[in-house]
């Protein structure tokens, strides 16, 4: 792979979507409240914990990868 790849996998992990992910109960409690700030900060919480997994997953395939590459 060369540089083009790597700058064109780096701008599509970048360009995502805003996305509401909450299960049906924590849903049903926060919209029964006034503040919507709450429901904002459980959804940006779940986001970061969904992330977390796949991102130490692409670091460690990139170490890998590039270990049998040399």
């Amino acid at each position: 792979m060369n540089l083009k790849h790597y700058i064109f996998i780096f701008i599509f992990l970048l360009a995502v979507l805003p996305a509401e992910a909450q299960c049906a109960m924590c849903r049903a409690v926060l919209e029964s409240g006034e503040g919507q700030e709450a429901a904002r900060g459980i959804n940006n919480g779940i986001v970061y914990l969904m992330a977390i997994p796949y991102i130490l997953m692409g670091i460690l395939g990139f170490f890998v990868y590039r270990k049998f590459r040399k």
